[in-house]
């Protein structure tokens, strides 16, 4: 059975392209279909596959500039021929999914999300764009709009990476999913497990204005209680304006040392509402706690009152309320690792085999 993968674009190691890597784990002769691909970003894992790319990859600029040819993507992943392989696996939350298979192929598309640029995050990018982008983006985003919904129909079987994006993928194309969480390498974490009640709150992610780390940085500041931000983002400087001298932002940190504060903080405060949300699973895998808005993906990952508190409204009282709610609540470190376990790749790989062997692909 040959075997062929899709991905947005290769430029970093993030959720997505640790997805890719198992994948890539349970097809290791597969080959992998691009926009883009900076090899000096990507792991050893992925580096052993071929790599081939569209022609986006020819345009000027294409390794840092790439977003901005998103009109071109559509067309060119159509031009790619697929046509000798018995199995397509697209990995979609840039464009990926509207490849054109041989009809005895079996094409899954795993949805990490449906492109928010264009649906639901809409009004927030037309809100942060340019001038020039700005007259733009509204023709480019109803086409792609046409285009992503009709290359829907060009999936065999949607995979959604939770519930939430399952119910936005019914949505948006009106096509039922499956659910398979993605791999989170929770033994890593599990490592950097320590005892006692850990040191300070932590928040960490890019800083971008639909995560919320405004609401951390206006609590904590009320509060006065220790908090330390890990990460970067467009935001960043505003909010060390209005930080509270009990908050300390650290910038982006190696592995090692997220590792670190991820074992050692008194709990991870999770703002936004995200599609998955690797970041909570990871702490829980060293035993720590997580505080997150109850919506999105943290649904799936936080159990309330167990593996964490699940705040109800983004607002400043609410998180204060739940942090209040925190403080008298007592939290079984084995049993939040436990929960994290359910989680790894293992799990994943299962998953999808399960889900393939449904359809009458065996590997």
């Amino acid at each position: 059975m040959r075997v062929a993968l899709v991905h947005y674009w290769l430029t970093n190691m993030r959720g997505g392209e640790r997805v890719l890597e198992a994948f890539c784990e349970m097809f290791p002769q597969a080959d992998i279909y691009t926009h883009v691909v900076d090899r000096s970003k990507l792991s050893d894992t992925l580096n052993r596959h071929e790599i081939k790319t569209t022609f986006v990859s020819k345009l000027p600029f294409a390794k840092s500039q790439y977003q901005k040819y998103l009109p071109f993507m559509p067309r060119a992943l159509e031009e790619l021929d697929l046509t000798d392989y018995d199995l397509v696996i697209s990995s979609e939350s840039g464009p990926a999914k509207g490849v054109i298979t041989s009809p005895d192929a079996f094409h899954l598309c795993y949805c990490h999300s449906p492109m928010r640029y264009i649906w639901d995050l809409y009004p927030h990018y037309y809100g942060t764009a340019g001038f020039l982008a700005r007259q733009a983006f509204p023709g480019i985003a109803h086409r792609l709009r046409t285009w992503d919904v009709t290359s829907a129909a060009r999936v065999d079987q949607f995979v959604a990476n939770s519930n939430f994006i399952s119910r936005r993928i019914r949505k948006f194309y009106r096509r039922d999913s499956e659910v398979a969480f993605p791999p989170v390498a929770v033994s890593e974490f599990a490592q950097a497990r320590k005892d006692g009640p850990g040191e300070y709150y932590l928040a960490a992610g890019e800083m971008v204005g639909y995560k919320r780390f405004d609401l951390v940085v206006d609590a904590f500041t009320k509060l006065g209680a220790p908090l330390v931000v890990v990460g970067e983002g467009e935001q960043m400087k505003a909010l060390q304006r209005s930080a509270g001298p009990n908050i300390t932002f650290v910038g982006r940190v190696g592995f090692s040392e997220l590792k670190r504060r991820f074992g050692e903080c008194k709990a991870l405060v999770f703002p936004g509402e995200e599609d998955f949300g690797m970041v909570p699973v990871e702490v829980m895998a060293a035993g720590r706690p997580v505080i997150a808005y109850g919506k999105g993906g943290a649904l799936d990952t936080v159990i309330d009152g167990e593996t964490g508190i699940l705040f109800p409204q983004q607002t400043v009282d609410s998180l204060i309320e739940a942090l209040n709610t925190f403080e008298a609540t007592s939290f079984d470190p084995n049993k939040i690792v436990a929960h994290a376990e359910k989680f790894g790749p293992d799990q994943f790989k299962t998953r999808i085999q399960a889900i393939l062997s449904q359809n009458g692909i065996e590997i």
